[in-house]
């Protein structure tokens, strides 16, 4: 799509307060409701899009170059877009890359998502920012004709993503099991084919890159739904249980979520392992509670501190809710935390391999720092199985 797109506005966003931001659009046409968050990733945009934790959200890219390298068919997290939607500052250029196998247009197109360019991104970041995240309403109609009462009314009456359990929205129909690892060069996705343990993965909106460390780690991965039970997890006789990612409130999806992970930790002493969503599961599950955060964690340069160790590991976040620490019970210890906010980034079982992490150890897009969990939870597995045998 060419910068020299017509002057005329072809979509707006409009927020709950009435603040009206035009540009033109690109993607599916329509509208859409939803959260409105901020991304400071600079690369990444497709996996930002496909992960399934954005659900109920549209996504402000603060990155002004997005589009630029295209879409490709080994980069998705999910089969389709997730996210509700994107903003961004300039209108995505013909792509420029040796991966690109889709122009960006086309594959929202396709996926049915909308998108607004030549917004200013700066000014909507800040407005998140001091006013936490607000509700929105995005409309692309290329006849640029917008109804501004009905679109401001349309983001008034979104219920908002508290008390809203989206994880029944994304996760697998049914169980799968999964043995590609993570990419390499030069051939892309090599296969499992010598695994050494067997993994339950939870799906409350797992990534694909999850999975694949998982299976990397020397994993067997069998994925289940998030409404799996204790009975339906242990049949399969797994060495450790992972949590995964997702979207939504927490409180909501550990109506059901958090009463199996209770009865599987009542019952065996298999490792347990969360990330994101699944962190704050363990958390529920555990005695903590969760609270909305202002305007949430989305961006792939967040400094978190290692308690344990006082190493500094730069991470992949993206969550609106958070870990209180002040409600973590007798018995787990907060071991991370972020040095942009203080919020809570990690906890663990004082006497138990059960442990999890707000933050993305996959990355997808982001650093590598913290891949050392994948191979931390291998090794309790490997120590829980010498014993057993």
């Amino acid at each position: 799509m060419s910068r020299l797109a017509p002057s005329r506005p072809t979509a707006c966003l409009a927020l709950a307060d009435g603040t009206l931001f035009y540009g033109r659009g690109f993607g599916a046409t329509g509208r859409t409701v939803a959260e409105l968050c901020f991304n400071t990733a600079m690369t990444g945009y497709q996996e930002i899009m496909t992960d399934p934790s954005y659900a109920g959200q549209v996504v402000t890219f603060t990155f002004p170059h997005i589009g630029n390298v295209g879409v490709n068919v080994e980069d998705d997290e999910a089969n389709t877009p997730v996210a509700a939607g994107m903003v961004v500052k300039w209108d995505p250029t013909e792509p420029s890359n040796w991966r690109s196998g889709e122009q960006l247009d086309a594959w929202l197109t396709r996926g049915g998502r909308m998108a607004i360019g030549g917004v200013d991104t700066r000014r909507l970041t800040r407005a998140i920012r001091q006013q936490g995240a607000p509700h929105v309403a995005l409309e692309h109609n290329p006849d640029g004709q917008f109804d501004i009462e009905q679109l401001v009314a349309a983001a008034r009456g979104f219920a908002g993503l508290e008390g809203m359990d989206l994880a029944r929205e994304v996760t697998c129909p049914q169980s799968y099991r999964w043995n590609e690892m993570r990419w390499a060069w030069p051939d892309g996705y090599p296969q499992q084919t010598d695994p050494v343990h067997k993994v339950v993965a939870i799906d409350y909106g797992a990534k694909r890159n999850i999975l694949r460390c998982l299976a990397s780690a020397g994993a067997d991965v069998t994925v289940l739904p998030a409404t799996a039970t204790a009975d339906e997890v242990l049949a399969h006789e797994p060495d450790g249980v992972f949590l995964s990612n997702g979207p939504g409130d927490p409180a909501a999806t550990g109506q059901y979520a958090v009463p199996m992970i209770r009865d599987v930790l009542d019952r065996t002493d298999l490792p347990v392992f969360g990330i994101c969503l699944g962190h704050q599961m363990l958390a529920l599950a555990l005695g903590a509670k969760t609270v909305k955060m202002n305007h949430g964690h989305h961006g792939a340069n967040h400094p978190v501190k290692d308690l344990e160790t006082g190493k500094v590991e730069i991470t992949s976040m993206n969550h609106g809710f958070a870990v209180d620490a002040q409600t973590l019970p007798a018995g787990v210890t907060e071991t991370h935390r972020s040095l942009f906010d203080g919020s809570n980034c990690g906890i663990r079982m004082s006497d138990r391999p059960v442990w999890s992490v707000q933050y993305h150890p996959e990355a997808s897009p982001g650093p590598q720092d913290s891949y050392y969990l994948f191979e931390r939870f291998a090794a309790a597995m490997a120590a829980r199985r010498a014993k057993v045998d």
